[in-house]
C-alpha cells in the first residue's frame, strides 16, 4: 500500500501506510501508546480511535491522561442516560446527545419529564454503569440504518444530513441499546466515576422555532466523586453569581420581549458600559487608532467579495431582505467598512501602520433557544479595531496589542490564557504567507514571555489568530478577545499602498478586539466580580446616609463637594441601620454616614463595603482618596489611611 504522512504534536511527521487508524498511528509511535489509545484528533475534530487518517493529516492520540478523555467519557454519559431513558419511557425518541464544557444533555421527544423522573433515570443510568457494559462500534449498511429508524424522523434526518453519503454508517452499542454516533466513547459504561443529572428545558429539533419541540436533558459525568463534588459546588456558586439574576438586583440591563437578543442597558448598566467605553478609547488612543464610525445597514453587496456574505448566509446568522430591487442587510462585523474608509483614499507606505477603531454594533441571528442573557445576543457592540499593516510591522504591532492586552485584563483580575490559532483545511493563500504570519503571531506572543496553547487547524480561512479567553473567579473560562492576521480582505478588496519601490502591495489586515463585545464582557464580569464591582466600575459609588432628615442638607452639600462621583442621597425616613444593609445589599463600595456631629464639625464618617469603619474624616482627604482608587483602578483598595501609595 501507498504511504501517506501525518503530523504529530510536536510537528515532526510520521509515515504510514494509506488507510492506517488514529490507533495503527499510536501504535507506530509505540505498543504502550497504542494499548493506551482511547481516542484521536484529526485536524482539530475530537474522533474514534479506528478513524483513518489523511495524508498532511495532524493528529494527537487521546488516552485516559489527555485533556480530551473527559469529552469522550461524558460523550458516553450521554449515551447511559439514552438506555436508561428507554428501559423506564421505551416510547422516548431520542434526538442529538452531544457531550458540552460542562457535561452532555440529550434532546428527547415524546415524554414528559420533571425531577422525580430525573432522579429514577438518574439511578437507572448508575446500574448501567456498574454493570460495567462494553460499549462498541459497529457498522450498518445505510438502507439497514434507515429500517432501524422508520420511526424516529429525528435519526432519519441526521442520516439525510450529518451522515449523507456514508456507507456503512458508524453505530454504537452498549447492551441492549445502541445509537446512531460517529463516537468517540470509551471502552465500557464502568469507565465513568461519577454521573449527575443536572435540569431540564426544551429546545426545538434544529434550533429552529417552527420545528418540532423537544425535552433537553443536561447532565455530567467526571471519572470520580470527587472531581463531581467540586463541580456541582462551583456550579452552585456560579448560579448566585448569576448575571440575569445580578443584572435584576442592581437594575442593570433587561431584554424585553420586543427585543429578543437584543438588551436594553438601564441606568446602572449603563454607567458600567460608559465606564468601559471610556477605559478603552483611551488605550485606543494610547495604541494610535483612531475612532471612526460606520452605518449598520449596508447593502449585501459590501460583504460579498469577501466571503463574509456566504459564511453568514449560509450559517442563518445574518439579518437581511430585499428592498427596491436590492438587498440589505444590518452588518454582522466592522472590518468591511473599515476597509472601506482605508480604501477611500491612496496610502504610502510611510502612513502605515493605519488603525481604526470603532465601538461598532452587529447583528447575528442567534437560534432563539440558544440565547443566554449579555453571554449570547442578537445586537452585540464590540470595541473593534483594524490596523493595516506592512508584512514587517506585524510582529511590533501584535506585540504592543497584546501587552495592552496584558495590562488592562490585570485591571479586572483576570488571568488571560492565549490560543494559537494556526492553518486550516480551508485557508487561502500560499503556505509560505501563512507560515510568516504563524511565525509572526508566535514571535510576538514569545517576546513578552506569554505562555499561550497551540489550536492546530482552527484559524478562520483569512488568516492565523491569537485567540484570548480569560480565566474567572471561579475558575472558568471565557472566550473574549481576539487579534487575528487577514490577507483575505485586503487581497479581495484589492487594498493596496505604495511602497518604497514606488509599486503597489498589499498590506496586511490586523483585526482585534480586546474585550470582544461590551454584551459578553459586562456578562463575564458581572459574574466574575459578584456584582461587588471596583469603585471605577461601580455604578453607585458613593452612598451618603443622612442620620435623620434634618442633616439631609448637610448630606446634599457633601455629595456636591464629591460631584466627580457617583454619588446618591439616601433621603428616606429610615432607621441608620437599615440604611446601612440596604446600601451594603446594593453592593454600594462606600456610605459616608453624616449626623450631627460631622455636620457640625464639617467631617464625615466613612464605612465601605467590608465593614470597616472611620470617623472624622475630612471630605477633602476621602476625595482624594478616592481619586487614587479611581485612577489606579484597584481591584480591592486598601481602606483609608492604610497605605500612602
Amino acid at each position: 500500500m501507498d504511504a501517506i504522512s501525518v503530523i504529530l504534536p510536536d510537528d515532526s511527521q510520521l509515515s504510514v501506510e494509506e488507510g492506517a487508524t488514529v490507533e495503527d498511528v499510536a501504535y507506530e509511535i509505540g505498543a504502550g501508546l497504542g494499548r493506551d489509545t482511547v481516542a484521536g484528533v484529526i485536524d482539530g475534530d475530537l474522533v474514534d480511535a479506528r478513524t483513518p487518517v489523511h495524508d498532511g493529516a495532524r493528529i494527537e492520540i487521546v488516552t485516559d491522561g489527555s485533556d480530551e478523555y473527559i469529552d469522550v467519557l461524558r460523550h458516553s454519559g450521554a449515551h447511559v442516560f439514552a438506555q436508561a431513558l428507554l428501559r423506564l419511557y421505551p416510547n422516548a425518541k431520542l434526538a442529538i446527545g452531544p457531550w458540552t464544557d460542562d457535561g452532555f444533555y440529550y434532546d428527547i421527544y415524546g415524554v414528559d419529564l420533571d425531577e422525580s423522573a430525573l432522579d429514577q433515570i438518574e439511578t437507572e443510568a448508575q446500574d448501567i454503569i456498574d454493570e460495567d457494559i462494553p460499549i462498541e462500534r459497529l457498522s450498518y449498511p445505510r438502507a439497514e440504518a434507515f429500517e432501524l429508524y422508520q420511526d424516529n424522523p429525528f435519526k432519519r434526518d441526521i442520516l439525510e444530513t450529518e451522515a449523507a453519503g456514508e456507507d456503512p454508517v458508524s453505530f454504537y452499542q452498549q447492551g441492549e441499546f445502541e445509537d446512531l454516533c460517529k463516537g468517540p466513547h470509551v471502552d465500557s459504561t464502568g469507565e465513568i466515576g461519577a454521573f449527575k443529572l443536572l435540569s431540564i428545558s426544551s429546545a426545538y429539533w434544529r434550533g429552529e422555532e417552527e420545528n418540532e419541540s423537544l425535552t433537553r436533558v443536561y447532565g455530567t459525568a467526571f471519572e470520580s466523586e470527587d472531581e463531581l463534588d467540586a463541580f456541582l459546588t462551583r456550579r452552585e456558586k456560579a448560579k448566585e453569581r448569576d448575571h440575569r439574576k445580578i443584572g435584576r438586583e442592581m437594575d442593570l440591563f433587561s431584554i424585553p420581549d420586543h427585543s429578543p437578543g437584543c438588551p436594553h442597558y438601564h441606568p446602572n448598566g449603563m454607567k458600567i458600559r460608559r465606564a468601559l467605553e471610556d477605559y478603552i478609547r483611551n488605550k485606543n488612543d494610547e495604541l494610535g487608532y483612531e475612532e471612526v464610525w460606520t452605518p449598520e445597514l449596508n447593502k449585501a453587496k459590501l460583504w460579498k467579495p469577501t466571503g463574509h456574505y456566504d459564511t453568514f448566509t449560509a450559517e442563518g446568522e445574518m439579518f437581511n431582505w430585499e428592498q427596491d430591487d436590492t438587498e440589505y442587510g444590518l452588518k454582522p462585523m466592522n472590518c468591511a467598512n473599515h476597509a472601506s474608509i482605508y480604501a477611500n483614499e491612496q496610502h504610502s507606505y510611510r502612513d502605515l501602520p493605519i488603525r481604526f477603531s470603532e465601538f461598532g454594533t452587529v447583528y447575528r441571528n442567534e437560534q432563539s433557544g440558544e440565547l443566554s442573557g449579555l453571554l449570547r445576543v442578537r445586537g452585540l457592540t464590540q470595541d473593534d479595531g483594524h490596523a493595516f499593516v506592512r508584512p514587517d510591522q506585524i510582529r511590533d504591532e501584535i506585540a504592543e496589542t497584546l501587552r495592552s492586552i496584558e495590562d488592562i485584563y490585570g485591571n479586572f483580575d483576570l488571568e488571560v490564557l492565549y490560543k494559537l490559532e494556526t492553518k486550516g483545511e480551508n485557508a487561502i493563500g500560499s503556505d509560505e504567507i501563512w507560515s510568516d504570519a504563524t511565525d509572526a503571531l508566535r514571535d510576538a506572543l514569545e517576546s513578552d514571555d506569554l505562555a499561550y496553547d497551540v489550536e492546530a487547524g482552527e484559524a478562520a480561512f483569512y488568516g492565523p489568530k491569537i485567540g484570548i479567553n480569560a480565566k474567572d473567579a471561579l475558575g472558568r473560562e471565557w472566550t473574549i478577545g481576539t487579534v487575528q492576521l487577514d490577507f483575505n480582505i485586503p487581497e479581495r478588496l484589492d487594498l493596496t499602498y505604495i511602497g518604497e519601490d514606488n509599486e503597489e502591495h498589499r498590506p496586511v489586515m490586523i483585526h482585534r478586539a480586546l474585550l470582544g463585545s461590551f454584551e459578553r464582557f459586562m456578562g463575564v464580569i458581572i459574574e466574575h466580580f459578584n456584582g461587588t464591582f471596583p469603585l471605577w466600575l461601580a455604578p453607585e459609588q458613593v452612598r451618603i446616609l443622612p442620620v435623620s432628615d434634618d442633616n439631609i442638607e448637610y448630606a446634599q452639600a457633601v455629595a456636591a463637594e464629591l460631584g466627580e462621583f457617583r454619588v446618591t442621597v439616601e433621603d428616606r425616613s429610615w432607621t441608620v441601620g437599615k440604611k446601612i444593609q440596604t446600601a451594603h445589599d446594593d453592593r454600594v463600595p462606600y456610605m459616608l454616614i453624616v449626623g450631627d456631629t460631622e455636620e457640625e464639625a464639617g467631617t464625615i464618617s466613612v464605612r465601605d463595603r467590608k465593614e470597616r469603619e472611620q470617623n472624622d474624616v475630612e471630605i477633602g482627604a476621602f476625595r482624594a482618596h478616592l481619586q487614587q482608587e479611581r485612577d489606579q483602578k484597584r481591584i480591592e483598595p486598601d481602606f483609608l489611611g492604610s497605605t500612602s501609595d
